[in-house]
């Protein structure tokens, strides 16, 4: 008779950004696997003795630009929308941090 593996009773919640979970479950069924299995691998790789050990620069700096390509996927859409509306900065014409009601009404 086989060992069975240790029954998966405990759950972890993570409170994220709606877009970060979307495209977090988007990659996820790209990749044909469950948002659970790829949590288990994330934690049993940061909890590996291999971990541990030092990254090479070019380790790192792949890793580095894996992360920023990742987040920017993210963010690029919530940046790219417009309002139609004029900055901050183009209505504080006297830069004082404050609109005036003058400053206000020409917008």
């Amino acid at each position: 008779m086989t060992a069975r593996p240790p029954k998966k009773s405990e759950t972890l919640e993570v409170r994220l950004p709606f877009e970060t979970k979307a495209a977090f479950m988007a990659r996820c069924q790209t990749e044909g696997r469950t948002a659970s299995d790829a949590v288990r691998g994330f934690i049993d790789a940061e909890l590996s003795p291999v971990r541990r050990t030092r990254m090479r620069g070019w380790q790192a700096l792949v890793a580095a630009v894996a992360a920023g390509l990742a987040i920017g996927a993210v963010a690029a859409p919530s940046l790219a929308q417009t309002t139609g509306h004029a900055s901050f900065a183009q209505l504080d014409r006297n830069d004082d941090g404050v609109l005036s009601p003058v400053e206000y009404a020409t917008r």
